[in-house]
């Protein structure tokens, strides 16, 4: 059963054109390594700049198998490079009712 997650990535200073490009790329990768579903990931921004993202795992056995990946380390290592991983609850959208970002 898939596992679908949401993740924000705050980019680090002057590195949003960076953090852009890379996760355009992050589903694919995912994909091509066969841990996530066909579903179309949904790519947002929050008013501070900080990137979410909506994707789907296989399941809760690929989220693990990625954690073991070297193709997943080394993309996890690109995004270490050009953003902070952040609480979605960190956002003051996330306080509203209905949360409103930005599409990318």
């Amino acid at each position: 059963m898939g596992r679908i997650v949401i993740v924000a990535y705050k980019p680090k200073e002057g590195q949003a054109d960076a953090l852009h490009l890379l996760v355009q790329t992050h589903v694919p990768r995912l994909k091509a390594e066969n841990l996530v579903t066909d579903r179309q990931p949904i790519i947002m921004e929050a008013a501070d700049g900080t990137i979410i993202e909506v994707f789907e795992w296989l399941s809760a056995e690929a989220i693990q198998q990625a954690h073991s990946n070297p193709v997943v380390h080394q993309m996890w290592g690109e995004f270490a490079e050009v953003c902070e991983y952040v609480p979605l609850n960190t956002l003051p959208e996330a306080a509203n009712m209905f949360a409103e970002f930005f599409g990318l």
